[in-house]
């Protein structure tokens, strides 16, 4: 069998939902959102991961593009950014309609398919993009949000991140009230990037299924950005979807080492790890060429796919590459035109049709409608939350 081949045909009837991808924060940090300077429509190899032919050419059909800040921003800063962010995914989507559409419900994303549009949908990576504010949270969800990550890579007011000092031992009780108003309106609960305590708490809190947007198995590479199995074995019963990433020091167990000291390199060149600048990439790959670093494949990836199936079923696993979020990626997913290689990986070690099927279209899209009929429930029932971090201070979190 050509898998290849097979790969290709099979994404073009059930194309791949792809849980996170940063080209928003990629296009502030290199061109402050000049979209002329950066015109996906056209080949940016060498400036970005993410381009429109590229995606066309991974089979990708949906797309939740990420409208993170960084967790250094605080407060009406950060609530600021974001919004900047959202504008900017407004812009991609005015500037190219014939391949990008707005998505907001699953039925969308259905009918993009169905035009051969990329549908785009949004999510907040990290907690602190709301200011503690509920009213915010809602905000956002009306702006077109469809999930957000509870915490970045530090700890916020109300949730323990997964690469930070314990504070609350998980979720603070107005953390639970999130949860809570983030099923009330339709939110998807993200639980990537935070703690495995926060994980648990969280899956304890929902009423609706939970996303991890880009996280894989800590059985496989034991790096605290991954799941534990505890935690995907309880996927099942709750109806979420933990999609796979590709960044190679949450996949290849010998990347963790070495991107550490390549993120210290960044620091001592007075840049942020995550800095995807010319100057940035300068340094990067510099260090690179000085020491060249372990590298993953597609086989790397599919090796978490294999152990995540096991440990949370096949109806439960879908793909989050976080490309334009990483300064490094796979061999053979080394951009958004990769997919077709993880597919004919996967294919060869013996996955259906019906299973990838599952993985790269239909759980992402179960998993918004599930939690959009939670929502119409919850919303009949209960009016939006008053909540705030100072009113919830005394309570218990756990």
């Amino acid at each position: 069998m050509d898998f290849l081949a097979e790969a290709r045909s099979l994404l073009t009837s059930f194309p791949v939902v792809d849980g996170h991808n940063d080209l928003p924060w990629a296009l502030r940090e290199q061109v402050r959102y000049d979209l002329d300077r950066r015109d996906i429509a056209t080949d940016q190899t060498g400036r970005l991961h993410t381009d429109i032919p590229r995606l066309r050419a991974g089979g990708v059909g949906a797309q939740f593009w990420s409208v993170f800040v960084r967790s250094d921003m605080a407060g009406d800063q950060a609530v600021s950014a974001t919004l900047e962010q959202i504008d900017a995914v407004d812009r991609l989507l005015a500037r190219y309609p014939a391949d990008l559409v707005r998505a907001l419900t699953a039925d969308d994303m259905e009918s993009a398919r169905e035009e051969g549009r990329i549908a785009s949908l949004m999510g907040a990576e990290g907690g602190h993009s709301i200011n503690n504010s509920l009213a915010t949270l809602r905000a956002l969800y009306a702006l077109g949000v469809r999930y957000m990550t509870l915490t970045h890579n530090d700890n916020n007011d109300w949730a323990d991140s997964a690469t930070d000092e314990p504070r609350f031992g998980g979720l603070s009780a107005f953390g639970r009230e999130v949860v809570r108003e983030m099923n009330r309106t339709g939110m998807l609960v993200d639980l990537s990037h935070v703690a495995a305590t926060t994980m648990r708490d969280a899956l304890d809190t929902s009423a609706a299924p939970v996303i991890f947007s880009h996280s894989s198995a800590r059985a496989i590479c034991d790096h605290p950005r991954n799941i534990p199995d505890d935690v995907l074995e309880r996927l099942p019963a709750n109806g979420g979807v933990a999609m796979a990433t590709f960044v190679p020091k949450f996949v290849l167990t010998a990347a963790v080492a070495w991107t550490s000291a390549a993120d210290e390199n960044m620091r001592a060149h007075g840049l942020h790890p995550l800095d995807t600048t010319e100057a940035g990439m300068k340094v990067q790959r510099a260090y690179e060429a000085e020491h060249p670093r372990p590298m993953a494949t597609a086989a790397t990836v599919a090796d978490h796919l294999d152990h995540m199936r096991e440990a949370a079923g096949i109806d439960h696993i879908g793909i989050g590459g976080d490309f334009d979020g990483t300064a490094f990626t796979p061999a053979g997913l080394e951009d958004v035109a990769g997919y077709p290689n993880l597919i004919a990986e996967l294919l060869r070690r013996g996955w259906s049709r019906p299973e990838l099927a599952k993985l790269t279209w239909q759980n992402a899209v179960r998993v918004l409608g599930d939690a959009e009929s939670v929502a119409r429930d919850l919303r009949s029932r209960r009016a939006p939350s008053n909540a705030t971090l100072q009113s919830t201070a005394s309570t218990p979190g756990r």
